[in-house]
This record gives structure tokens, sequence and C-alpha cells, in this order.
């Protein structure tokens, strides 16, 4: 899955480039688009995973380690992670960069949970398209980070935190 391609997707939902009603979307429209973003940020998350714990995934045979990685990625497990307040936040001694990601990772989580379960929520274009350059940003952020601490930050949000 290419985060780029799904952000490039939401993009022309917001923007009305695409759809059923040119330059102006439709509810459902901007929703998509608000989904298709905060999976952006989730497969990103996850092929950062794989690749800094498994390595190149076009490995023979590394290729199931790779896939495997991959999908161990669990959506409440990285919301635990990146929101977690005891004793402290763990997430604060990570860089700048990979504390963004992960706060907007988690606002996006919540912006998708919107999209897809709440009828009664209205979102804007301008909303959306917002979202998608903080993503974007956010993204950016994330793979400038050290490679270190990307790792750190892979094996953070793929395992419990033990503290025995």
């Amino acid at each position: 899955m290419n985060p780029e391609h799904l952000l490039a997707i939401a993009e022309s939902l917001a923007s009305g480039r695409i759809g059923s009603q040119r330059g102006r979307p439709r509810q459902a429209e901007l929703r998509r688009a608000a989904s298709a973003t905060y999976y952006a940020l989730f497969h990103t998350l996850a092929g950062n995973c794989a690749n800094l714990l498994v390595g190149d995934r076009a490995s023979t045979p590394t290729r199931q380690a790779w896939r495997q990685t991959y999908r161990s990625l669990d959506h409440r497990r990285v919301r635990k992670q990146c929101t977690e307040r005891r004793p402290k936040r763990v997430l604060d001694k990570f860089p700048e960069g990979i504390q963004n990601f992960a706060n907007q990772f988690v606002r996006m989580q919540d912006l998708r949970h919107l999209a897809d379960y709440d009828p009664f929520h209205d979102f804007s274009r301008l909303e959306v398209l917002l979202q998608i350059e903080n993503a974007k940003a956010a993204i950016e952020q994330l793979e400038m980070a050290s490679r270190s601490d990307r790792r750190a930050f892979a094996v953070f949000v793929l395992f419990d935190l033990r503290r025995d």
C-alpha cells in the first residue's frame, strides 16, 4: 500500500477534482478522504516497522517476516502507546518529529472514526485538506528522524512496554 497514493486520492476527493460533483465534494467524498489520510499514516508506520526490523521486503528469505511485521501493527496498540501517560508519557523521550507523527496519527484516527462511524458529523473541505497537509508533514518528519529513533519507535508501537 503506497501512502503517497492514498494521500493523492484523499486530496483529489477533498478538493473536488474527482467525484460526483466536480468542485464541490459531497460528505461521502470528504469522509473517504479523511479515512484515506489516516490510512496513509497507518501504512507509513507499518512500512517503517517492517523495513527497520526486518529489512528489504523484496528479499525472498525475509518476505514472510516482512509481511508478518507489517501486518502486526495494531490500530489500538499504536493509539495506546502514543497516548499512555503512566507514570509519564514514554513518547516524550522520542524526538519532536516522531512525537508530531504520533500525535497526528491519533488525531487522524479520531477523524477517521468520525468519518466512518458518526453519521451526524459534517466535514468541511478546508478541515480535510488541512489534515491532509498535516499528515504529509507528519510523514516527512518521521522519515527525517534518525534510523535508530525510527527503529525504537517501531519497537515502541509494536510491543507492550514491560515494567519488570
